[in-house]
Parts: structure tokens; sequence; C-alpha cells
């Protein structure tokens, strides 16, 4: 929580303020629209009285300030190492972003310090200098609401192409790769990154947008039993999800979880890495999966 705008907003609001009397005279009204702009609507109940009344004494009465220079935020120690520690993320240079005076600074930690678990082995080639440059013109296409025309493999190994508006990129941490929504004439779809070997701005004939359907929601209902944490764990694993729990017996857990029909594999995978703590009520088909996977995994001497 670092850099988390909601612990910052209010220095941020102020910060306004002052170089807003600097430059020149205010009214009352516009330091309520700054205050409206970069903090919170019940903000101007609390930073504007706390000026006008010097208790924070920077503001004088008559909207006036005794600083002579815009006010800075340069960034703590704190701040600088782990914006280095994030710098050395695999997948950092994907987005062409430079971070200037942190060279002689001690990362906060290293990649090698953490592992992830449960996270297929074959993610995409982030080093790659055909990749980077890739995900930066579909990056750069999505900003613009450019066209693409795209060469990708197929499951099969066959070269297909595509003429696409991109939407938008999504991670997926258990497969460990990128993937673009797409829309346009009838190839509105989910690509992974990883099989699209060339792609460049389209300027042939106009890629018509294509009205993707909504999203199918299943609800993925969960027995959880407390133990060794369980509980507490799948909780912050499904953080994100919309959910819903109960509790059916003596550390006894029933939990629901709404989900994209379309990510139901890897709803799959991350069921599977809580092990027998969580067993699958519903629905039928993502059971079935699990089921299946069990079977795989046993006919290979995993279990």
């Amino acid at each position: 929580m670092i850099f988390h705008e909601i612990y910052s907003a209010y220095y941020n609001a102020v910060a306004k303020i002052l170089s807003a009397l600097i430059q020149e005279e205010r009214t009352e009204k516009e330091l309520q629209s700054i205050v409206t702009a970069y903090a919170f609507e019940e903000s101007v109940l609390t930073i504007l009285p706390a000026l006008k009344s010097g208790r924070w004494q920077l503001v004088t009465r008559d909207f006036g300030t005794p600083l002579k220079h815009e006010p800075t935020m340069p960034l703590t120690t704190l701040q600088k190492r782990w914006l280095k520690a994030i710098s050395l993320d695999r997948r950092f240079r994907l987005f062409g972003v430079t971070l200037r005076g942190l060279e002689d600074v001690e990362p906060l930690f290293l990649p090698e310090d953490y592992t992830v678990y449960d996270q297929y082995a074959d993610g995409d080639p982030y080093e790659d200098e055909g990749y980077i440059e890739r995900f930066r013109i579909i990056l750069a296409a999505i900003r613009t609401g450019s066209p693409l025309k795209i060469e990708m493999k197929s499951r099969s190994g066959e070269t297909a192409y595509r003429r696409c508006i991109p939407k938008g990129l999504e991670y997926s941490q258990k497969d460990d790769k990128f993937r673009m929504r797409t829309s346009g004439k009838r190839y509105g779809c989910v690509i992974n990154l990883d099989r699209i070997t060339k792609c460049r701005p389209y300027q042939g004939e106009k890629c018509t947008p294509f009205s993707a359907r909504a999203p199918r929601y299943d609800v993925l209902t969960l027995e959880i039993r407390d133990e060794r944490n369980a509980m507490e764990r799948v909780m912050l694993h499904f953080a994100h999800f919309e959910k819903r729990a109960e509790c059916v017996g003596k550390r006894l857990y029933r939990l629901y979880i709404t989900y994209d029909k379309d990510d139901e594999a890897e709803m799959v995978i991350r069921v599977l890495s809580f092990g027998p703590m969580v067993r699958v009520l519903g629905p039928e088909n993502l059971l079935d999966s699990v089921k299946e996977k069990l079977k795989k995994q046993k006919s290979c001497g995993l279990l």
C-alpha cells in the first residue's frame, strides 16, 4: 500500500492548493473545486476548514500562503527501494517504462526471494525482443483504438491471419501468460499473446467493431474444512471475485464464488491447489473437470 491513492489524497490536494495560491489569488470556491478533484467529496469539510483556521498553518485567512516555492513530494527511500524491486520483474520491460535515479538504490526484494506456487512453467517469453515489440504494438493499439493485422499459430500449429481491434490485455497468474481481448468483424475473441508471431497496424479495409457477447457467469460452490488456515487462504486467493460465505458446521464453511465460464479451466487449477481442504459441490460441469483432472494426475502417479 506504499503508493495507494487513499493514503496520499490529502497530501496531493493540499499541494495543488498551495501551488495554485503561489501562482495567483484564488477564491474559496476555486479551492473547493481543487479539493473535489484531487481528494474526496467530503474532504471539503476537512481540508479547507483546517487551512482557513490556521491549524495546518499553510494558508492565511485571506487565502494567501507564506510559502515562496511550490511544494514537491520526493520519494522516500522505502518507495525507491520498492520501485527498484518492481523494475526487476521480468514483465516490467513490456510496458516501456524507464525509472531514472534508482541506479544506486538497493531493491527491497529480489526475484529469487519469492516463489510462486501452482503456476505453469511454460509462461510467456518476457525476455524475447520480438515478444516485447509485439506487446508494445498491441498496447499502443489498445490506447488509441486502432485496428491490427496479426499473424498467429493455431493450436494445431497452422498459421492464421486476423484483422481485429484490441480491446484490452489480461494476465493469468496461473498460466503466467498475457491474453488479448479483441473485437472486429466475426473475430471477437481472446488470443494468447505467445501465439502471435507478427502484428502491425492495419490500414486496409475498415475493421467493423464487433459486439462481443455478454460474459456468461456461473457460481462455484465450495465446501471448506477450516484446517491449516484453509478458510483464510481461500478467501485471500479469491479476494477479487464476487462471493458469499456461510458457516454450515463446526469449522466447516460453504463458499459461493461467481466466475466467468470462459475462465473455467483456470478455476479448476485454482481449486485443486488447496488439496483435500476444499471440496467442489457444483456446478456439475466444473465438478466433472475437477474429477477428470484428478484421474489424469492419478494415472501419472501424482496422487
